[in-house]
């Protein structure tokens, strides 16, 4: 009798144990054989044997209850990961999620073998990724603009800076991430932008300089549609879906209502050049909100070339233009970088122009902040060194 209880107390253990194993890679769980045997036989009666009975007036017995699983399924839910935002990383932490490819390069060791160097990120900031193995298949994978789920760890090194090390990376699927986690938005709505564009259209009261304007910002147009999605940048203001629109309007207001401080002024160039003097973006930009990059048209030429010939060209086509009104708003466009060493061909020699750049540049520094403070830890008042500001930039409202 003993030794046939035995032998059942056995079989029964390892027929749950192998199922248990089965699930055990889901649950991440790692149990040694004896310790799951003595857990089993000294578990619950589910799991317990029935003795063979020969008493030939009783029922056969019934045989075991089957293991239930709903232990198993809710440790699993237990166990996922959630993705973690680019500026909540720290060091050593577990990266497991979707994250958009901004950004790719295939690199070699001194050996010759390939790595990959990839720039990936979401919505709150950006930050660098490197795989060392199968890189020329990761590369081929990872294009940018593609949403990819990543896996690796976060490292901050003294000596290499911050990183992802890659171990996994495949692409995403659908139903894996929301569009809005990956791509950075602007905190105006474009309907708010586009009614404060129209409100400062109708202020403009120049015949000629609002036939200019329509033509690029009248509802409807492949201009308007363009612009109202267009980013400013691709890296340091307003980077992001609508991000041309708020920062063209922010500095043609600014320059709105500055011009009524300065005399001299002449306020309806100065707006209509303002408008105007970043609209070679259209050209110089892609419209991929997840990789935003320069055009071949960009790199060739440079955004404001690129607007200069359009907006003479829109004006060739008006008859009977001003010649005077049209080199006045064309040498802001040229000249709105304010130097050549910053790309513009010639620096600003009217007053609207000067007015024009300094709340270009005044608009693209504050965009500078909005962007460094979105991509700012919680708790944290200092963003590290950033180019655009050539230092680093202080939030007071986080320190107070």
């Amino acid at each position: 009798m003993r030794s046939l209880r035995d032998f059942w107390r056995r079989c029964s253990a390892q027929t749950v144990l192998q199922k248990a194993s089965e699930a055990g890679p889901n649950l991440g769980c790692q149990m040694s054989e004896q310790t799951q045997m003595d857990s089993l036989l000294a578990g619950e009666p589910a799991f317990a044997p029935v003795e063979a009975d020969h008493t030939p007036d009783r029922a056969e017995a019934p045989a075991p209850e089957p293991v239930r699983e709903s232990p198993v399924q809710s440790a699993v839910e237990i166990t996922v990961t959630e993705r973690v935002s680019i500026r909540d990383l720290e060091d050593g932490q577990r990266v497991r999620g979707v994250y958009a490819v901004r950004g790719r390069e295939l690199r070699r060791k001194k050996n010759g073998e390939p790595w990959l160097r990839m720039t990936v990120g979401d919505a709150t900031g950006t930050a660098e990724a490197v795989c060392w193995d199968d890189a020329e298949v990761r590369y081929a994978l990872c294009a940018s603009g593609t949403p990819v789920h990543v896996s690796g760890v976060f490292e901050n090194s003294e000596k290499w800076g911050a990183k992802i090390k890659v171990t996994e990376v495949r692409a995403a699927e659908d139903g894996e991430f929301e569009m809005d986690d990956l791509a950075i938005g602007s905190e105006v709505s474009a309907e708010r932008l586009e009614a404060d564009l129209r409100a400062l259209l109708d202020t403009v009261q120049n015949l000629e300089l609002r036939e200019l304007l329509d033509l690029f910002f009248a509802p409807g147009s492949d201009n308007w549609e363009r612009f109202r999605d267009a980013p400013a940048a691709k890296t340091y203001h307003q980077a992001y879906r609508h991000g041309l629109l708020e920062h063209t309007l922010s500095v043609a207001q600014a320059v709105s209502a500055a011009a009524n401080f300065f005399p001299g002024v002449d306020r309806e160039i100065a707006v209509t050049g303002a408008l105007f003097h970043d609209i070679g973006k259209l050209i110089a930009y892609n419209d991929d909100p997840l990789a935003i990059d320069l055009t071949d048209a960009g790199r060739l030429q440079g955004e404001i070339p690129l607007g200069y010939y359009t907006v003479r060209r829109a004006i060739e086509d008006i008859p009977g233009f001003d010649p005077h009104l049209a080199q006045c708003v064309l040498h802001i466009i040229l000249s709105h970088h304010g130097s050549l060493e910053h790309g513009s061909p010639v620096v600003p020699v009217t007053r609207e122009a000067v007015l024009v750049h300094m709340m270009d540049n005044l608009g693209g520094r504050l965009g500078s902040f909005d962007r460094l403070e979105r991509q700012l830890p919680e708790g944290e008042s200092w963003s590290g060194f950033d180019r655009a500001l050539s230092g680093s930039a202080w939030f007071s409202q986080r320190a107070a």
